[in-house]
């Protein structure tokens, strides 16, 4: 079931977290943060949305790196109702995609609630002050195939992030499959 987050609440600010990462280490999420800004996304291995996006969304943290934004993503999707999102297929899925940044388990989902996050995948944007500037998508292409001259909405927005302090006051909300949540999985 598709679903669309809400656009930016600006300033609120990043909450910490530890969680366990697909490469076996304990990972620290402001440990990630470049020092111009974060991206944390929320993302799941079986998502048709993410799927035809995950060679762009590394891209993205690859090129991000440059304008010191760092970037991991984090699976909180109830792994019982969805075996898919295993946290073994995470691995799995990890190396199969070269992931250039920490793929995190939520397992408790207690992460996802604290953000706010409602679909996969679900991008927030922060500066160096790690507070909120981006909470839009990645592209138009939704889960398609897309044009690769296609705007490229979370790049120019944490570019922007990066030189600024500030993200863009337009932003149009990402939209992927909903969070499976344990207490109300389908």
């Amino acid at each position: 079931m598709a679903a669309t987050p809400p656009i930016c609440d600006f300033g609120w600010k990043a909450i910490d977290a530890r969680l366990p990462g697909t490469d076996g280490q304990i990972h620290a999420l402001f440990d990630q943060a470049g020092p111009r800004g974060l991206v944390v996304v929320f993302i799941c291995n079986h998502c048709p949305y993410v799927k035809a996006v995950i060679d762009r969304i590394v891209r993205e943290a690859r090129e991000l790196e440059r304008y010191g934004i760092g970037f991991v993503a984090i699976n909180s999707n109830d792994a019982e109702s969805h075996p898919d999102d295993s946290f073994d297929n995470m691995q799995f899925f990890a190396k199969e995609h070269a992931l250039p940044f920490p793929y995190l388990h939520d397992e408790d989902q207690t992460v996802a609630r604290a953000y706010g996050a409602v679909c996969t995948p679900d991008f927030f944007g922060f500066n160096a002050e790690l507070a909120l500037q981006y909470r839009g998508r990645l592209d138009a292409s939704r889960k398609q195939a897309t044009d690769p001259d296609v705007a490229r909405d979370l790049f120019e927005a944490m570019k922007m992030v990066a030189n600024t302090g500030n993200g863009p006051r337009e932003q149009i909300a990402s939209m992927g499959c909903s969070i499976k949540w344990k207490d109300q999985a389908a």
